[in-house]
Protein backbone atom coordinates (compact mmCIF):
# COMPACT_ATOMS: atom_id res chain seq x y z
CA UNK A 1 0.00 0.00 0.00
CA UNK A 2 1.05 3.66 -0.62
CA UNK A 3 1.09 6.10 1.75
CA UNK A 4 -0.34 9.55 0.62
CA UNK A 5 2.93 11.57 0.17
CA UNK A 6 4.20 9.09 -1.65
CA UNK A 7 1.31 9.13 -3.86
CA UNK A 8 1.61 12.16 -4.70
CA UNK A 9 5.09 12.25 -5.64
CA UNK A 10 4.67 9.53 -7.93
CA UNK A 11 2.22 12.22 -9.56
CA UNK A 12 4.00 15.30 -9.58
CA UNK A 13 6.78 13.31 -11.29
CA UNK A 14 4.69 11.73 -14.33
CA UNK A 15 3.35 15.92 -14.62
CA UNK A 16 6.82 16.63 -15.31
CA UNK A 17 7.09 14.17 -17.71
CA UNK A 18 4.22 15.31 -19.69
CA UNK A 19 2.00 13.38 -21.74
CA UNK A 20 3.05 10.32 -23.59
CA UNK A 21 3.13 11.65 -26.96
CA UNK A 22 0.26 10.38 -29.03
CA UNK A 23 1.59 8.16 -31.75
CA UNK A 24 1.34 9.14 -35.34
CA UNK A 25 -1.74 8.27 -37.29
CA UNK A 26 -1.31 7.28 -41.21
CA UNK A 27 -3.89 5.49 -43.86
CA UNK A 28 -2.59 2.50 -46.10
CA UNK A 29 -3.84 -0.43 -48.26
CA UNK A 30 -4.60 -3.45 -45.61
CA UNK A 31 -2.58 -6.36 -45.57
CA UNK A 32 -2.99 -10.07 -44.42
CA UNK A 33 -1.36 -9.29 -41.31
CA UNK A 34 -3.99 -6.40 -40.59
CA UNK A 35 -7.20 -9.02 -40.51
CA UNK A 36 -7.05 -9.87 -37.59
CA UNK A 37 -7.34 -6.81 -35.85
CA UNK A 38 -10.12 -5.45 -38.73
CA UNK A 39 -11.95 -8.83 -37.65
CA UNK A 40 -11.86 -8.08 -33.85
CA UNK A 41 -13.16 -4.31 -34.67
CA UNK A 42 -16.01 -5.43 -36.80
CA UNK A 43 -16.95 -7.72 -34.98
CA UNK A 44 -17.17 -6.08 -31.32
CA UNK A 45 -19.68 -3.86 -33.84
CA UNK A 46 -22.04 -7.15 -34.41
CA UNK A 47 -21.97 -8.21 -30.69
CA UNK A 48 -22.58 -4.66 -29.42
CA UNK A 49 -24.15 -2.22 -31.42
CA UNK A 50 -27.29 -2.31 -34.47
CA UNK A 51 -24.95 -0.44 -37.22
CA UNK A 52 -24.08 -3.52 -39.27
CA UNK A 53 -26.48 -6.15 -40.29
CA UNK A 54 -24.19 -9.17 -40.05
CA UNK A 55 -25.66 -10.63 -36.53
CA UNK A 56 -22.72 -13.66 -36.11
CA UNK A 57 -19.26 -12.80 -35.80
CA UNK A 58 -17.03 -13.19 -39.03
CA UNK A 59 -14.45 -15.74 -39.30
CA UNK A 60 -10.27 -14.53 -40.47
CA UNK A 61 -11.55 -16.55 -43.74
CA UNK A 62 -13.79 -14.31 -44.31
CA UNK A 63 -11.87 -11.42 -44.29
CA UNK A 64 -8.88 -13.04 -46.51
CA UNK A 65 -11.48 -13.82 -49.64
CA UNK A 66 -13.13 -10.04 -49.08
CA UNK A 67 -9.35 -8.42 -49.66
CA UNK A 68 -8.64 -11.05 -51.96
CA UNK A 69 -11.95 -9.97 -54.18
CA UNK A 70 -11.26 -6.60 -53.79
CA UNK A 71 -7.49 -6.38 -54.69
CA UNK A 72 -8.64 -8.39 -57.85
CA UNK A 73 -11.47 -5.98 -58.82
CA UNK A 74 -8.73 -3.14 -57.58
CA UNK A 75 -10.80 -1.73 -55.25
CA UNK A 76 -9.51 0.40 -52.67
CA UNK A 77 -9.23 -1.23 -48.62
CA UNK A 78 -7.58 0.64 -46.26
CA UNK A 79 -6.42 0.73 -42.55
CA UNK A 80 -6.04 3.49 -40.31
CA UNK A 81 -2.83 2.64 -37.96
CA UNK A 82 -1.75 4.18 -35.20
CA UNK A 83 2.59 3.82 -35.30
CA UNK A 84 2.78 2.31 -38.35
CA UNK A 85 0.88 -1.27 -36.60
CA UNK A 86 -2.13 -0.71 -34.24
CA UNK A 87 -4.70 -1.35 -36.89
CA UNK A 88 -7.50 1.87 -35.12
CA UNK A 89 -9.80 1.74 -38.41
CA UNK A 90 -10.67 0.75 -41.34
CA UNK A 91 -12.38 1.32 -44.84
CA UNK A 92 -13.37 -0.28 -48.18
CA UNK A 93 -15.44 -0.55 -50.93
CA UNK A 94 -17.05 -3.52 -52.78
CA UNK A 95 -19.13 -3.64 -55.83
CA UNK A 96 -22.87 -2.61 -55.62
CA UNK A 97 -24.10 -5.50 -57.53
CA UNK A 98 -22.92 -7.96 -59.78
CA UNK A 99 -24.67 -6.96 -62.98
CA UNK A 100 -22.88 -5.51 -65.62
CA UNK A 101 -25.12 -2.63 -65.60
CA UNK A 102 -23.38 -1.55 -62.25
CA UNK A 103 -19.89 -1.37 -62.99
CA UNK A 104 -17.85 1.57 -61.32
CA UNK A 105 -20.71 1.61 -58.86
CA UNK A 106 -19.39 0.95 -55.45
CA UNK A 107 -20.94 0.32 -51.70
CA UNK A 108 -18.71 2.07 -49.10
CA UNK A 109 -18.47 0.64 -45.19
CA UNK A 110 -16.32 2.10 -42.41
CA UNK A 111 -15.68 1.29 -39.01
CA UNK A 112 -12.84 3.05 -36.20
CA UNK A 113 -12.51 1.79 -33.20
CA UNK A 114 -13.67 3.50 -29.72
CA UNK A 115 -9.80 5.56 -29.48
CA UNK A 116 -10.20 6.73 -32.73
CA UNK A 117 -13.40 8.62 -32.46
CA UNK A 118 -14.06 11.80 -31.91
CA UNK A 119 -11.16 13.10 -33.34
CA UNK A 120 -11.94 13.80 -37.22
CA UNK A 121 -10.03 10.27 -38.25
CA UNK A 122 -13.21 8.90 -39.65
CA UNK A 123 -13.04 12.25 -42.30
CA UNK A 124 -9.78 11.48 -43.32
CA UNK A 125 -9.96 7.86 -44.05
CA UNK A 126 -13.17 8.40 -45.85
CA UNK A 127 -11.86 11.10 -47.86
CA UNK A 128 -8.89 8.80 -48.41
CA UNK A 129 -11.15 6.27 -49.69
CA UNK A 130 -13.13 8.77 -51.83
CA UNK A 131 -9.91 10.20 -53.54
CA UNK A 132 -8.65 6.42 -54.55
CA UNK A 133 -12.24 5.45 -55.68
CA UNK A 134 -12.22 8.49 -58.14
CA UNK A 135 -8.41 7.45 -59.25
CA UNK A 136 -9.93 3.99 -59.62
CA UNK A 137 -12.57 5.28 -62.23
CA UNK A 138 -15.35 4.26 -59.80
CA UNK A 139 -18.27 6.32 -60.65
CA UNK A 140 -20.70 6.42 -57.65
CA UNK A 141 -20.42 5.50 -53.99
CA UNK A 142 -23.69 4.48 -51.83
CA UNK A 143 -23.96 4.24 -48.42
CA UNK A 144 -25.94 1.93 -47.06
CA UNK A 145 -26.37 3.10 -42.91
CA UNK A 146 -28.52 1.61 -40.14
CA UNK A 147 -31.56 4.17 -39.02
CA UNK A 148 -30.52 3.74 -35.45
CA UNK A 149 -27.22 3.89 -33.93
CA UNK A 150 -25.16 5.44 -36.52
CA UNK A 151 -25.78 9.39 -36.37
CA UNK A 152 -21.67 10.46 -36.53
CA UNK A 153 -22.06 7.66 -39.75
CA UNK A 154 -24.54 9.72 -41.16
CA UNK A 155 -23.24 13.32 -40.43
CA UNK A 156 -19.55 12.17 -41.96
CA UNK A 157 -20.91 10.91 -45.24
CA UNK A 158 -23.48 14.16 -45.70
CA UNK A 159 -20.20 16.44 -44.68
CA UNK A 160 -18.71 14.62 -47.67
CA UNK A 161 -21.17 15.38 -50.26
CA UNK A 162 -23.16 12.75 -49.89
CA UNK A 163 -26.84 12.62 -50.67
CA UNK A 164 -29.56 10.67 -48.74
CA UNK A 165 -31.31 8.98 -51.81
CA UNK A 166 -34.37 7.36 -49.77
CA UNK A 167 -34.91 5.22 -46.45
CA UNK A 168 -35.75 1.49 -46.44
CA UNK A 169 -37.75 1.16 -43.08
CA UNK A 170 -37.31 -2.27 -41.28
CA UNK A 171 -35.96 -4.01 -43.66
CA UNK A 172 -33.61 -6.00 -40.97
CA UNK A 173 -33.58 -7.19 -37.33
CA UNK A 174 -30.93 -6.66 -34.72
CA UNK A 175 -31.28 -7.60 -31.27
CA UNK A 176 -34.75 -8.50 -31.92
CA UNK A 177 -35.91 -5.57 -32.80
CA UNK A 178 -36.75 -4.15 -36.69
CA UNK A 179 -34.54 -2.18 -37.96
CA UNK A 180 -34.16 -0.20 -41.49
CA UNK A 181 -30.85 1.81 -43.22
CA UNK A 182 -30.53 4.85 -45.01
CA UNK A 183 -29.67 5.39 -48.52
CA UNK A 184 -26.85 8.02 -49.56
CA UNK A 185 -24.70 8.34 -52.65
CA UNK A 186 -22.00 10.21 -53.87
CA UNK A 187 -21.37 10.82 -57.51
CA UNK A 188 -17.79 10.99 -58.57
CA UNK A 189 -18.32 12.07 -62.28
CA UNK A 190 -18.64 15.84 -61.06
Amino acid sequence: MVDSETRWRMVRKLKQRGAEPERPVSIRDAKFEDLPAIKDLYNYFIRNTVVTFDDKPLDLAHWQEKLTMLAKFELPFLVLVRGDIEVIGFAYVAPWRQRSGYLKIVENSIYLSAPATGKRLGTLLLTELIARCKAQGVKEVIAVIADRGADASIRLHTKLGFLEQGHLAKVGTRFGKPIGSYLLSLNLNR
